[in-house]
C-alpha cells in the first residue's frame, strides 16, 4: 500500500512539473523565465545544446526554458512533453495559449492577450524560430509563391509579436515593451519575416523569382553560389551527401548594431547558414537594416530603432553544425565533402560566437518583473 502511495504521489508529481499550462501554476517566481515559441522537440534539443556549449551562456540553477505555443498549432507539443519528461529536463517548462485567432483579430487585442501578458510579465525574454511560409493574407498580399503549411502558427507568432512590439497598423496601441524596454526579442530566418510582418511590413514571397526572375533549379542555380539563399542543385542532381542548405556571406550596412553593439569589425564578412526562399521587403514600424546578402538584395539583419534588445536575422546561428566538426555534406556536384564548422571557417565561427556573447550579455543583465 505505501508502495502504491509514493508511486501514485511520484506520478502525480511528475505530471504536475510537466504541466502545459506552466504559467498558471505555482511556479517559482524567483526564478528567470526564456519563452521559446514553436518548441518542437528539435528546438529543444538545439537550446540544449547551446547551453551545454557555453554558446547560449545562462546559468541553469537561476534560468529556466518556457516552450510556448498556440492550441491550433500542427505540430504535436506532446512530443515535447514527452522528450521534457523522458529526459528529465528540469530547465525546460511548456506553456499552451488558447483563444480563436483569425487574421482580422491579429492586431488589436484578442482572446489570447490576456495569457500574452502574463508570459511577458513572467519572462526576461523570447526567441522565435525558423519554420514554413506565412500566408500573405497576413501583410495584405494574394498568394503567388508561398507554401503555407502552418497558419494557425504564424497567426499565434505575428499577434505576440505585434503584441511586444506594435506597429503600421494602430499607431495608438501601447507595446508591451513600452514597459520594459530592455526586454529581449530576437529571432532567425522566420522569426525575423514574422518580426517585420507584425510589425506592418511585407515579404519577398520567392527570392529567385521575384528578384532575379527565375523559376526553374536549373535557372536558379545559374544565379551563381553567392546569390543562392538554399541549394536547387538537390532538385536537379540525385546525390545524398548535396546540402540542402547555402553558406554565404553577409555585409554589415553602417548600422551600429554588428559594429559597435556586437563588437564585430565592420570589415569582416562572415559567412553564415542561409535556408530560405522569402525575405523582408517593405519594412515594419521601428526596424532598420543591419546587415545584407554579398549583392545587397537581400535584408540579412534587423534591428529596432527603439527598443535596444530587439533584434532578428534571417540566417540561422543556432544550428550546432556550425561550431562542431560534424558530417561532410557539399553545394555542388563537384565539390569535396567538408562539414559547416570547416567550410565557414574560424573568422566565421568567432562571428556567431560573439553574436550569442551578445544574447547571454542581455540575458545576464535581465531583471525580473516584481510581482507581475
Amino acid at each position: 500500500m505505501k508502495l502504491f502511495l509514493l508511486l501514485f504521489v511520484t506520478t502525480f508529481l511528475v505530471f504536475n512539473s510537466f504541466s502545459q499550462d506552466f504559467f498558471n501554476t505555482n511556479f517559482n517566481k524567483r526564478k528567470k523565465y526564456i519563452i521559446l515559441c514553436d518548441p518542437t522537440v528539435n528546438t529543444i534539443k538545439t537550446i540544449q545544446y547551446l547551453t551545454n556549449a557555453k554558446l547560449l551562456n545562462v546559468k541553469k540553477n537561476k534560468v529556466k526554458f518556457v516552450g510556448v505555443y498556440h492550441e491550433d498549432q500542427k505540430y504535436d507539443f506532446k512530443k515535447s512533453k514527452n522528450y521534457i519528461e523522458m529526459h528529465r529536463l528540469e530547465n525546460f517548462f511548456l506553456h499552451e495559449i488558447n483563444g480563436e485567432l483569425n487574421n482580422t483579430t491579429l492586431f488589436t487585442k484578442n482572446q489570447c492577450s490576456k495569457e500574452l501578458r502574463k508570459v511577458f510579465d513572467n519572462s526576461i525574454g523570447i526567441i522565435f524560430f525558423g519554420g514554413p511560409d506565412i500566408q500573405p493574407a497576413i501583410y495584405g498580399e494574394e498568394n503567388s509563391h508561398s507554401i503555407v503549411t502552418d497558419p494557425g502558427r504564424h497567426q499565434f507568432e505575428v499577434t505576440f509579436l505585434y503584441h511586444l512590439l506594435g506597429g503600421y497598423q494602430d499607431k495608438n496601441y501601447n507595446a508591451y515593451l513600452e514597459d520594459r524596454p530592455y526586454y529581449l526579442v530576437t529571432g532567425f530566418c522566420l522569426g525575423m519575416q514574422t518580426m517585420n510582418v507584425a510589425t506592418g511590413g511585407t515579404l519577398i514571397q520567392d527570392i529567385p523569382f521575384e528578384i532575379y526572375n527565375c523559376e526553374s533549379a536549373e535557372e536558379k542555380v545559374q544565379l551563381g553560389r553567392k546569390n543562392l539563399h538554399c541549394n536547387y542543385w538537390q532538385h536537379i542532381v540525385e546525390d545524398t551527401l548535396l546540402m540542402s542548405i547555402n553558406l554565404h556571406t553577409i555585409s554589415f550596412t553602417n548600422h551600429p548594431f554588428f559594429g559597435k553593439v556586437v563588437g564585430v569589425p565592420k570589415r569582416w564578412e562572415p559567412r553564415i547558414l542561409s535556408s530560405h526562399h522569402q525575405a523582408a521587403e517593405k519594412l515594419g514600424k521601428g526596424l532598420e537594416v543591419t546587415a545584407v546578402s554579398p549583392d545587397g538584395k537581400i535584408i540579412e539583419g534587423l534591428a529596432h530603432n527603439k527598443y535596444p534588445n530587439v533584434f532578428a536575422v534571417q540566417f540561422h546561428p543556432e544550428v550546432p553544425a556550425l561550431y562542431e566538426d560534424m558530417y561532410a555534406r557539399k553545394f555542388h556536384p563537384e565539390d569535396e565533402p567538408m562539414s559547416y564548422h570547416n567550410i565557414i571557417g574560424k573568422q566565421s565561427i568567432r562571428f556567431h560566437e560573439k553574436y550569442w556573447r551578445h544574447i547571454s550579455q542581455i540575458l545576464k543583465k535581465a531583471k525580473r518583473v516584481k510581482n507581475p
